[in-house]
């Protein structure tokens, strides 16, 4: 009877280690799951080529983008060598919209950064403001929304390489809803942080982070954000657009952005 009792005893605690032995093999044993690393930024310079963009007194659009672009740039590398830097466009060639987001989703970017000028009838109007995927407030915004998408005009066949969507038609923005929710709380997270280092470190006057359906923001599979610069129709923001203290300070501004969202979602 006592060697039975010690037959069944044995075979209990042969039972608990194999099944312990089993379950350390399926449970976590202290190790942290993959950090989070910004390893890919996309610097989009708005417009470029046949496309002028928004037409100030004496400069373009084009030409400014392009130039905080590459300075962003040259920044992010010089200062956070383990961030790739990718440039939609390095020179003035055109660059039709939808490849813009597209050389982000390729390279599976982990930011995506499209840099404009703006531009109004109101010659008065002056500030910065960055745009994040969204339709809040989308009629206040419709301007610059249908201005910025509108470029697609250029391009030849536009009409079947957007099956349709009409950069001048309300109803083309109904699908835009059901996109980039994944993605707008680190969107808002750098826009922030760009407007706020315009205001504090630059001194420029910030219209404010605002949400509009832009397609290059909607296409990207990233979070993102669309930055203008200031009114390139407002006299003196398109003498500040064009000093090089002006394109320093911007894009100064845009890389510090940058370097405080790696760190803050790197922490998290």
């Amino acid at each position: 009877m006592l060697m039975k009792r010690i037959r069944v005893k044995n075979i209990l605690i042969i039972s608990i280690l194999t099944f312990s032995f089993l379950l350390t093999g399926f449970l976590p044993t202290g190790s942290k799951a993959p950090e989070f690393k910004l390893k890919k930024v996309v610097i989009d310079a708005g417009h470029g080529g046949r496309d002028p963009g928004a037409i100030g007194s004496f400069s373009k659009e084009k030409d400014l983008t392009l130039k905080v672009a590459l300075l962003v740039g040259r920044y992010i590398e010089e200062n956070l060598p383990d961030v790739e830097v990718i440039y939609t466009r390095k020179t003035d060639v055109a660059i039709d919209l939808k490849e813009r987001p597209n050389i982000a989703n390729r390279n599976k970017a982990d930011l995506f950064i499209s840099i404009h000028c703006n531009s109004a009838g109101n010659r008065s109007a002056y500030g910065t403001e960055t745009f994040v995927m969204g339709t809040k407030h989308f009629e206040a915004n419709f301007d610059i929304v249908k201005r910025e998408n509108s470029v697609i005009t250029f391009e030849q066949n536009y009409e079947e390489t957007y099956e349709g969507f009409d950069p001048k038609s309300p109803e083309s923005y109904m699908m835009f809803n059901l996109t980039h929710k994944a993605f707008l709380s680190n969107s808002l997270s750098l826009a922030s942080k760009v407007e706020s280092d315009f205001t504090s470190r630059v001194n420029r006057h910030s219209r404010g982070v605002k949400q509009a359906p832009f397609y290059v923001l909607w296409n990207s599979s990233m979070p993102s954000v669309l930055i203008e610069l200031g009114f390139i129709s407002n006299a003196n923001e398109e003498r500040y657009l064009n000093s090089k203290d002006g394109q320093t300070y911007l894009a100064s501004a845009i890389y510090r952005s940058v370097k405080a969202y790696k760190e803050e979602i790197e922490s998290m």
